[in-house]
């Protein structure tokens, strides 16, 4: 799978870019027919809720895959969107048998 990192309004490390790729190759395992994903890392203003940001955009054929998580720190946040994805791939393939 395909995999773009995108890092807004800070750069973001070797380290949380390998650990990025880490997770969305297991994610892979769920989704054995995506085509590919954007991940885009963000800084917020609200630290209450946590500042971090973590947009994950799965393609699979026929649908694009969606999941948003904040928290406070990147690992945290990525951590989230995935379980989030898996829910929705676990919907997704209901729905197409």
């Amino acid at each position: 799978m395909n995999v773009q990192i995108q890092s807004v309004k800070f750069d973001a490390d070797r380290k949380l870019v390998e650990f990025v790729e880490h997770k969305m190759s297991k994610l892979d395992r769920f989704a054995e027919r995506a085509i590919g994903a954007d991940v885009i890392l963000k800084l917020d203003k609200d630290l209450e809720q946590g500042n971090k940001v973590a947009t994950i955009n799965l393609h699979v054929p026929g649908d694009d895959l969606v999941a948003e998580s904040r928290g406070k720190s990147f690992e945290e946040a990525v951590d989230t969107a995935i379980e989030a994805l898996k829910r929705q791939i676990e919907r997704f393939k209901g729905k197409m048998e």
